[in-house]
């Protein structure tokens, strides 16, 4: 639902120890699984995702991290209906964090080893936007008067 998160992450990605992070093993290619979760997200008649990840991503470069660019390029491929914000990786590990107080995260671990690799999934409601929102909060202020 809505304000939920599934993140798809690298092997190293950290165990977050709380009740509201549920963590699973992906046996299956990053890529691959990364290329699955967005076509599953984009196929929901209910959610769409705000997309997300590590800045620290686009320094990386082949002379530190053998193989990134390809990683890079099927990443682009799996997203590329997505419009992808970059965010500093330990901000976004804190907003999870915050965010698990109240609502689920999935967390998918894959067998990557490449570091600042993590895509983050935050749904929002498809059929309800911030527009139709307002609108419906200046009917109810109306009505009150």
């Amino acid at each position: 639902g809505h304000r939920n998160w599934v993140v798809i992450t690298d092997m190293a990605y950290p165990l977050q120890a709380k009740d509201g992070i549920t963590t699973l093993y992906a046996t299956e290619p990053y890529a691959e699984v990364l290329s699955t979760v967005a076509q599953m997200i984009e196929a929901t008649p209910h959610v769409y995702a705000h997309v997300y990840q590590d800045k620290e991503l686009s320094f990386l470069s082949e002379d530190i991290c053998p193989g990134i660019d390809d990683l890079k390029a099927d990443m682009n491929k799996a997203l590329a209906n997505a419009d992808v914000t970059p965010v500093d990786h330990e901000q976004l590990i804190a907003r999870l964090d915050s965010v698990s107080n109240l609502f689920e995260v999935i967390i998918i671990k894959t067998p990557l080893t490449k570091p600042y690799t993590s895509t983050f999934f935050e749904l929002d409601c498809k059929y309800w936007d911030s527009d139709k929102q307002a609108l419906l909060n200046a009917k109810i202020a109306d009505s009150h008067k």
